[in-house]
């Protein structure tokens, strides 16, 4: 595996991932490619059984490996990628996203990852020493450093990564799946954005090159709590940004189930404009059926070979 944080959108380098991304997500694996340059990506999808895919960073994920690694491969071989790599996007609940500041930080790789490991031990419920880390400096000055950390549990990393070899292709490149949907802004003004799933809320305030927030909630299963927990937590994302850069939002970029029209619905805000981060099956050659989010494996694409 080359990184988790395999630059996200921020400074992302032109080639710089494979031109083929696979989501896995537990309710099923949503594939995507370039298949040529210069044209939209096609998409499939596959769905999973209830159960195959319980994400999170204390147990086994894949609790069913080969019915996980089936459904990679069905869904890869409907869009037939043009070579074996490919960028694999995992649940936000099976990483953890951190924005760290430091007076300044080490230059050198070797010297830094110790000293954001130290950081980062009472900042998540596992061993650091056994997790992988990736960061980016996000802005540094004489006087501060502010780095992006992305941290996953050793043996579930792991698990995903055999899954997708297991389905006979190399994962080049892993990362979160809100910092893959947030690749797919092509803004370097300040964006808000909601990436919803069935089981977390991730909101992120983008300032360019810097990170103002990056917040990740677990959601309760009662859907009326479900509803109350968004509106709470994207209100709280919203005061962030008034705080922060001394305005309200007008528009609020949204990756998730059901589109931007059943979270205006949830909010009820006239002055909050809700817009698809990416167009609902009108991007490219989309096959996929039902809600799936197509924002994470697009976003994934950007800047790839």
């Amino acid at each position: 595996m080359k990184s988790i944080l395999k630059q996200a959108k921020l400074a992302s380098p032109a080639g710089g991932r494979p031109p083929a991304a696979v989501e896995l997500t537990p309710e099923g694996v949503l594939a995507a490619t370039i298949t040529a340059p210069g044209q939209p990506p096609a998409y499939a999808y596959q769905p999973l059984a209830a159960g195959d895919l319980v994400p999170g960073v204390g147990e086994p994920n894949l609790r069913m490996p080969e019915a996980v690694s089936g459904a990679i491969r069905t869904a890869l071989e409907k869009v037939s990628p043009r070579g074996r790599e490919v960028t694999l996007t995992v649940p936000d609940t099976a990483v953890r996203v951190v924005v760290l500041d430091f007076d300044a930080l080490p230059a050198r790789a070797a010297e830094a990852d110790p000293m954001l490991r130290m950081r980062l031990r009472k900042m998540v419920p596992f061993d650091v020493e056994r997790a992988k880390l990736s960061y980016q400096i996000l802005v540094e000055t004489k006087t501060e450093c502010k780095v992006l950390a992305v941290m996953m549990p050793g043996p579930i990393l792991a698990e995903y990564e055999a899954a997708v070899r297991a389905a006979g292709y190399e994962p080049g490149a892993v990362l979160p799946s809100s910092l893959a949907a947030l690749a797919a802004v092509d803004s370097q003004q300040a964006v808000l954005m909601a990436n919803l799933s069935g089981q977390a809320l991730v909101t992120v305030i983008a300032n360019g090159r810097d990170i103002l927030l990056y917040r990740t909630i677990n959601l309760p299963a009662d859907p009326t709590r479900h509803q109350t927990e968004v509106r709470r937590s994207i209100g709280v994302a919203v005061a962030y940004y008034e705080d922060k850069l001394l305005g309200r939002p007008r528009h609020l970029h949204f990756a998730g189930e059901g589109g931007a029209g059943l979270l205006a619905g949830w909010l009820g805000d006239p002055e909050l404009e809700i817009i698809d981060l990416v167009p609902r099956w009108q991007t490219g050659t989309a096959a996929a059926p039902g809600e799936a989010c197509i924002a994470g494996v697009t976003g994934a694409l950007a800047g790839a070979n």
